[in-house]
C-alpha cells in the first residue's frame, strides 16, 4: 500500500502553531506518511505586523516555508490543520483561506480526506474547543472524515482532555502536549491510510 500522503497546514502569529505543526509533520513521517508542510498566507496589513515584534519574527521564521496552494490540498489523503483562537473561531486568516476552498468542494476534491486540527490560545480555555469545532464544521461541508483523537490513548488525559484535537497555551509545548501531537498525528495517517486504501 502506497504511503498515505498528509498535508500539514498552519497559520501562526507568534511561533505557537507552527512548532506544533512542524512537530506534527516530523510524527506522520516517522509513522510512515509523505508529508508536505505549508503556511497559510497572511491578511494582515504590514503595518499591523510592523508594529509587533514578535509578530514579524514569526513572519521572518516562516518565511522558507511555502504557502499552501488547491495542488497541495487535492494532493493529500489527509489534512492537519493548527491555527490560534480568535474569540471561539479561528483567526481571519485561516478563515479567508478556507474561504477560497470553494471550487475544490465543488468538485468533490475534498469528499472523503481525513481531516484533522490543532489550536492554541492565551489561557487554558479561551474557546479552544469551539475553534476545533469550526474547523470540523468546515470539514463536514467538505465532505471529509474527520479525524478527532478522542480519548484513545492516555495521553489525552494527560495534556488537558480536549478530546476535539491537541489544544494549549501559547507557551513551550509539554512532554504530554508532544505525546499527544505524535498520537494525533499517527492518527491521521493510519485513517488517512485506510480512506486512501
Amino acid at each position: 500500500m502506497p504511503a498515505p500522503k498528509i498535508l500539514i497546514t498552519f497559520y501562526s502569529t507568534y511561533g505557537t502553531n507552527q512548532t506544533v505543526a512542524e512537530k506534527a509533520a516530523a510524527a506522520a513521517e516517522a509513522a510512515g506518511a509523505e508529508v508536505r508542510l505549508r503556511k497559510i498566507p497572511e491578511t494582515a496589513p504590514k503595518e499591523v505586523i510592523a508594529g509587533q515584534d514578535a509578530w514579524k519574527a514569526q513572519i521572518e521564521r516562516a518565511s522558507s516555508i511555502e504557502e499552501v496552494s488547491h495542488d497541495d490540498v487535492k494532493w493529500a489523503d489527509g489534512l492537519w490543520l493548527s491555527a490560534p483562537t480568535r474569540f471561539g473561531g479561528q483567526t481571519s486568516q485561516v478563515r479567508a483561506w478556507i474561504d477560497t476552498l470553494g471550487p475544490l468542494w465543488q468538485s468533490g476534491a475534498m469528499i472523503n480526506m481525513a481531516v484533522t486540527a490543532t489550536t492554541s490560545a492565551q489561557n487554558p480555555n479561551g474557546g479552544v474547543e469551539q475553534t476545533l469545532v469550526n474547523f470540523y464544521t468546515a470539514a463536514m461541508h467538505w465532505g471529509a472524515i474527520i479525524v478527532a483523537p478522542g480519548y484513545g490513548n492516555e495521553v489525552k488525559f494527560a495534556d488537558g482532555g480536549n478530546p476535539y484535537g491537541f489544544s494549549m497555551k501559547a507557551e513551550d509545548i509539554t512532554e504530554h502536549g508532544n505525546g499527544s501531537i505524535d498520537y494525533q498525528a499517527k492518527r491521521l495517517v493510519e485513517i488517512a491510510g485506510k480512506l486512501a486504501g
